[in-house]
């Protein structure tokens, strides 16, 4: 387990996230609260003061099956706490993000294929609530890394946000926060990735054509540009075109407008303040924020519309020092729901 009793050190990138926030003063009397973010290969907890700063944050690597991954978050909540010196019993709650098809009311996961949960759903709040003693909720872990960026954001702490979380991985989707809540919808919130961009384009697996995941996903960088070195396709085609090669600049510049219509649908459709990238691509930092900054400017220069939204200025990144998913299922769990302990 690999773990902090704080955030990182070190300041964010122009651009980025904060590492912490602090909530509201009316949230303020509340006990601590732990999050997690369950992956296909890890799962990382955050430990949330009543304030809403991060005391203390853990690694584990994730076991496949129900029962792998409930021991998991089960060690992952205990050792996050015990690294500040606190018990499970001191906590309000516990909040849980995780892929697949969440039923949040009932808090249960299935086909969560990565995690190995197939079949039957997964009662993960009821199972996991019932190994440590304390209340669990369960959502989806594009939802819960829009609360955590929402929870980070610029603001957060004087009145509720509009955010939007781009996750730029093997698909393309987002989270929203809409004045300071969730939006879930009946489940397809946010799947902007599969609107379609161009009826005629290539098929997509979704059973469409055309649709922006194909051109705005990290599966999208490494059609652009297959990687020859090792490393991921997003990491050769940034350095390629730094450094002057113009097939790679032109390569990089049509993923940059594809992201950076996904960031306008959003804008346009439920007017974010911030639309915060994050993700497998969102790890190339800056050079990818400038990218689509970029973008999002030569798109306003032909449209006083445009302009007048200032789109580049509310893209922002994720802060890779920080579990971002896991700080929101933290933010989450400050609410459980009935159905979810």
């Amino acid at each position: 387990m690999s773990s902090s009793t704080g955030p990182a050190g070190g300041r964010p990138p122009a651009g980025a996230l904060p590492s912490a926030g602090a909530l509201p003063s009316a949230e303020r009397e509340q006990r601590p609260t732990v999050g997690l973010d369950i992956g296909g290969t890890k799962t990382l907890a955050a430990l949330l003061a009543p304030d809403g700063t991060v005391l203390a944050q853990a690694r584990l690597g994730t076991e496949r099956g129900p029962d792998g991954v409930v021991a998991v978050a089960a060690r992952a909540v205990q050792g996050v706490v015990r690294q500040a010196g606190l018990d499970v019993a001191a906590l309000d709650g516990i909040g849980v993000g995780v892929p697949g098809l969440v039923g949040y009311d009932e808090g249960t996961v299935s086909h969560a294929v990565n995690l190995g949960i197939e079949g039957a759903p997964l009662p993960l709040a009821r199972r996991l609530g019932d190994a440590l003693d304390v209340g669990v909720v369960v959502d989806n872990d594009l939802n819960v890394a829009a609360l955590g960026a929402a929870h980070l954001a610029p603001g957060a702490a004087t009145r509720p946000l509009d955010l939007a979380f781009l996750a730029l991985g093997t698909g393309l989707a987002a989270g929203l926060v809409l004045d300071g809540v969730v939006r879930r919808g009946t489940g397809a919130a946010g799947e902007i990735g599969h609107v379609p961009v161009d009826p005629a384009g290539p098929p997509c697996p979704c059973g469409q054509r055309g649709c922006l995941e194909l051109y705005a996903s990290g599966t999208a960088v490494d059609r652009l540009w297959p990687a020859t070195s090792g490393r991921p396709a997003p990491v050769e085609l940034f350095e390629a075109a730094a450094a002057g090669d113009p097939v790679a600049v032109a390569a990089q510049a049509t993923y940059a407008d594809a992201v950076a219509a996904a960031v306008r649908m959003l804008v346009l459709s439920v007017d974010v303040r911030h639309v915060v990238l994050g993700g497998g691509v969102a790890q190339l930092g800056a050079p990818l924020l400038d990218a689509v900054r970029a973008a999002l400017a030569r798109q306003a220069e032909a449209s006083p519309f445009l302009a007048s939204l200032t789109m580049a200025d509310r893209v922002l990144l994720a802060p890779g020092h920080v579990p971002v998913a896991a700080v929101g299922a933290a933010v989450l769990a400050r609410t459980p729901r009935a159905g979810g302990s």
